[in-house]
């Protein structure tokens, strides 16, 4: 790749540019202040501190207490151990189910899948076609023996956002456990997991601007977590295993401003969004967005284009600079159509045609003319040759 070549990237719900501020926070803790937190000399001590001030801001950043946040290596992580612990607490209750949706993050359908191995029966909502579950599914859904509801915040496919405090509600007069994977969401969504009864959510740092390798689980204290990785007593006997100080300093220095300046860069990226689907539907005949235009994150452009393999047009707009996806990052090396896709009701042709862009602030208006250049010359390339 030449050093001029032009790069625009519209992949930000796959990973985010580490910010210059996160970068700065961590740079100590690689070098000169690198003990080990758990140690009871001056540099395990600062080690540890700056480990307590990262967890007091993202308790912070989601009106959590500081007691309540365990850090993790990643959000999958963190759906695992929040999944696991509410089985293993409903197992010796004797309730043995547990109500997803069809089209969650496969850190939590694949860990569903493992307990029904396990004699668990686990129900999958299905969103409706633009995407969306209703509280009243989940209302239907629960039964006597439920422990645990889980329902991701946002999609990180179509980027549709759901009504978690109306489904928090239901499982709350029901007595059963919430837990939302939010890693699409936070930084996106103002929360408080207090106001929405959110009992576990799931956060990860790489998608707000800090490094990778590091995730949140929330936790009520009401509840109790299961260690799903065992040795030391670290996380409050929660978690063992050294903490990656670095990157929990890194997220610790920049979830503060990622949820404080929520609204001026939805009104900002929203409008990028707005002109960019306008404008991809104007020019390209046979263009259908995935997934309902008004309840979705701000940043995310999920099509179907009609005659279209979506590997081939990736490869050809990686050719021009332009960094997308046709789904989740995770499941890239994948032939499979997109399981999110397929529960909103698209066939296989459709859901292979997708393709995902998703910008965020750190776009600008010239990158959205310069997608509004290429995606359609590209289309018009490959239909041709098909």
């Amino acid at each position: 790749m030449s050093n001029n070549k032009r790069i625009v990237y519209a992949d930000n719900a796959a990973t985010t540019r580490l910010s210059d501020k996160a970068y700065e926070a961590m740079l100590p803790f690689l070098k000169e202040s690198f003990g080990n937190p758990s140690s009871v000399y001056s540099l395990g001590r600062d080690a540890a501190k700056a480990v307590l001030d990262a967890r007091k801001r993202v308790a912070d950043a989601i009106g959590a207490d500081v007691q309540e946040i365990l850090f993790t290596s990643c959000g999958s992580e963190a759906d695992n151990q929040a999944i696991r612990s509410a089985a293993a607490a409903g197992a010796k209750a004797g309730r043995r189910h547990i109500v997803t949706s069809a089209f969650e993050h496969h850190a939590v359908l694949r860990c569903c899948e493992y307990l029904q191995t396990q004699g668990f029966e686990v129900t999958y909502i299905k969103p409706d076609s633009r995407g969306l579950i209703s509280p009243s599914q989940v209302a239907d859904a629960i039964k006597s023996d439920t422990c645990l509801v889980s329902i991701m915040f946002a999609n990180n496919e179509i980027g549709t956002i759901q009504p978690i405090p109306e489904i928090a509600a239901v499982c709350k007069e029901k007595g059963v456990p919430f837990h939302t994977d939010a890693v699409q969401a936070v930084g996106h969504i103002p929360i408080d997991v207090k106001a929405q009864g959110i009992d576990m959510l799931s956060l990860s740092g790489h998608k707000l601007h800090a490094p990778k390798g590091v995730g949140v689980l929330y936790c009520s204290r009401r509840l109790s977590l299961s260690p799903i990785i065992f040795g030391g007593s670290q996380e409050r006997g929660r978690r063992a295993g050294t903490e990656n100080v670095p990157a929990i300093v890194g997220l610790g220095a920049v979830i503060g401003d990622a949820v404080s300046g929520i609204s001026a860069r939805r009104e900002k990226v929203l409008a990028m969004r707005e002109r960019l689907i306008d404008g991809l539907m104007e020019s390209i005949p046979d263009i259908t967005l995935n997934g309902d235009r008004q309840m979705r994150l701000e940043g995310n452009i999920n099509l179907s284009i009609k005659g279209i393999e979506g590997e081939s047009l990736l490869m050809l707009l990686d050719m021009e600079g332009i960094c997308a996806s046709s789904g989740s990052a995770c499941e890239s090396a994948s032939l499979d159509p997109s399981h999110v896709l397929k529960s909103i009701g698209l066939d296989e042709a459709a859901a292979k045609g997708s393709l995902r862009l998703t910008i965020n602030e750190e776009n600008n208006d010239d990158d959205i003319d310069y997608i509004l250049e290429k995606l359609p010359l590209l289309t018009q390339k490959l239909r041709a040759l098909g």
